[in-house]
């Protein structure tokens, strides 16, 4: 299945890569204002386990449950 075109695709793997799920990095991507300056995410080191692990929950990582805040960051970021 192919996904909608990107305006800033950039933007949407830097998004993706902050944790952000694939349907909210397209709609930040493709809003007006895609090629501001924006990031108000807090880095994954700064927020709590119970941040990570909803975070995770939100795109549905298994596992998440057993991981540590460490192995929750790692998969945010490999997801």
């Amino acid at each position: 299945m192919s996904r909608p075109s990107i305006k800033n695709e950039e933007q949407y793997e830097a998004l993706k890569d902050q944790g952000y799920s694939k349907e909210k990095a397209a709609r930040i991507a493709n809003s007006e204002s895609s090629g501001e300056k924006g990031g108000k995410a807090k880095p994954y080191e700064e927020r709590t386990k119970e941040e990570l692990y909803d975070q995770a929950k939100e795109i549905g990582i298994e596992g998440r449950s057993k991981m540590d805040k460490q192995e929750l960051i790692e998969a945010l970021r490999n997801h």
